[in-house]
């Protein structure tokens, strides 16, 4: 405690009681949706870090096989998003997000006991049906939350805490998979559901904004004509884009340091926490520079800026001596995080701006697309095109990223000379819903 006569140290305790307060959500409602976060977190850390060795150990899975099945859950999710988004237009996004928790946990109950290719492709669908509208329903939930002034800011607390209970999720795994037991490898499966279920218990205490009126749809594939605004896909398309640092991060560097002759291979998990910190520490700070249009255009231009900057580093051939090579792989994983950091924020305001209030959870379905669709392309641009042809490579990586940097000023310009036109609703019949 400062000492009240002391005006250094009252400004350092003005300092670091502002500091706390960016990193805390501004509203009761806003503590105990991240309280949720938190703990629906720390049970993905638990199934992330022991999913892959419980499949292939004891439910007697080949990696072929698990790669199948997780290849058609995520088909799953992909067609799911929108029509759940209709459904969260209709029913509130906390009902759905408390839905889907239980449906998911429900479901990771049955992964844990499953035996054969065939009940683990269908378990996993089921799951990952639900698993994708998450994000825009949290979206839709904070900006109901938070306000204008304060939604981009609360996202990056809200994802902060998911880092956070990720990181304390997988070290508390760690100790269990290292004994062989089935029931304890289930038991994994089984705390990442309690923690679902514990995390839509809390949701269910939130309080939230009365519901907006919302476009009532003839069924929930009719949702899939209601984004017919092209603006606002060409924005979907171009976060998509810049969304490419996750594969960089997961596929792209690991694969390009272990090519890199002389360069350790334990740089690959230094990378991963120099990642992991910066983004936990930086969240925040940079978002809460992004509370308008102009400011998250800045933020994709910055984006794309950046991992172009990445992705120049990592174009360093292999036959460069070992120092050169670990600096640059530093180098690029620190603009890498900036990256992300910018597009996150950017992306986050923009799509939540530009979503008409009537569809908001259809639009930040679609929205959410661009990052799905870039999960199941970007692994084999990156190693097919950018990891196969070397410096080239990287330098063509480089190059889209710069022209996605140029992109979202144009596309805002149209969104907004389209602002009156989008809060119509062709698609949608019948009343709206009150």
């Amino acid at each position: 405690m400062s000492d009240p006569r002391d005006p250094a140290g009252r400004l350092r305790g003005r300092v670091t009681g502002s500091l706390l307060r960016d990193y805390l959500p501004g509203t009761a409602s806003g503590r105990l949706f991240a309280l949720s976060a938190l703990t629906s977190s720390f049970g993905t850390g638990l199934f992330l870090a022991g999913a892959t060795v419980f499949f292939t150990s004891q439910a007697g899975l080949t990696h072929v096989q698990l790669g199948v099945g997780l290849g058609i859950a995520a088909f799953a999710g992909l067609v799911s998003t929108i029509p759940l988004g209709a459904l969260a237009d209709r029913a509130g996004a906390r009902s759905i997000l408390v839905g889907t928790l239980l449906w998911r946990a429900g479901w990771f109950v049955a992964l844990a006991f499953v035996q054969g290719p065939i009940a683990f492709a269908i378990a996993a669908s089921c799951q990952t049906a639900a698993q994708n509208i998450t994000g825009p329903v949290t979206q839709a939930l904070v900006g109901g939350i938070a306000g204008q002034d304060d939604r981009t800011r609360m996202m990056a607390v809200v994802r902060t805490v998911r880092n956070i209970g990720f990181s304390l999720g997988a070290l508390a795994a760690t100790p269990l998979l290292l004994v062989d037991d089935i029931w304890v490898n289930r038991g994994v499966l089984i705390g990442n559901a309690a923690a679902f279920v514990v995390s839509a218990l809390l949701l269910i205490r939130l309080r939230t904004p009365g519901p907006a009126r919302t476009a009532a749809f003839r069924n929930p594939l009719a949702a899939f004509r209601a984004v017919i605004d092209w603006r606002y896909v060409a924005l979907t398309a171009v976060n998509g884009v810049l969304t490419l640092h996750m594969t960089v991060l997961a596929v792209g560097l690991p694969l390009w340091v272990t090519g890199h002759h002389g360069t350790p291979h334990a740089l690959v998990p230094v990378l991963v926490l120099v990642n992991t910190v910066v983004a936990v520490v930086f969240q925040v700070p940079f978002a809460k520079r992004v509370t308008d249009s102009r400011t998250a255009t800045r933020a994709l231009r910055l984006a794309g800026l950046a991992l172009a900057g990445c992705a120049v580093s990592l174009s360093v051939p292999t036959s460069a001596a070992p120092l050169v090579s670990v600096l640059a792989a530093l180098a690029a994983c620190v603009l890498l995080t900036a990256g992300e950091l910018w597009q996150a924020a950017g992306g986050w305001e923009l799509s939540y701006a530009y979503a008409p209030v009537d569809r908001k959870n259809v639009y930040l379905s679609v929205f959410s697309l661009g990052a799905a669709v870039q999960d199941m392309v970007g692994p084999l641009m990156i190693t097919g095109l950018v990891l196969a042809r070397g410096p080239a490579g990287w330098l063509g990586l480089s190059a889209l990223f710069a022209v996605a940097s140029l992109l979202p000023g144009s596309v805002v310009r149209r969104l907004e000379r389209g602002r009156a036109p989008a809060a119509a609703c062709p698609a949608a019949v019948g009343t709206p819903a009150g």
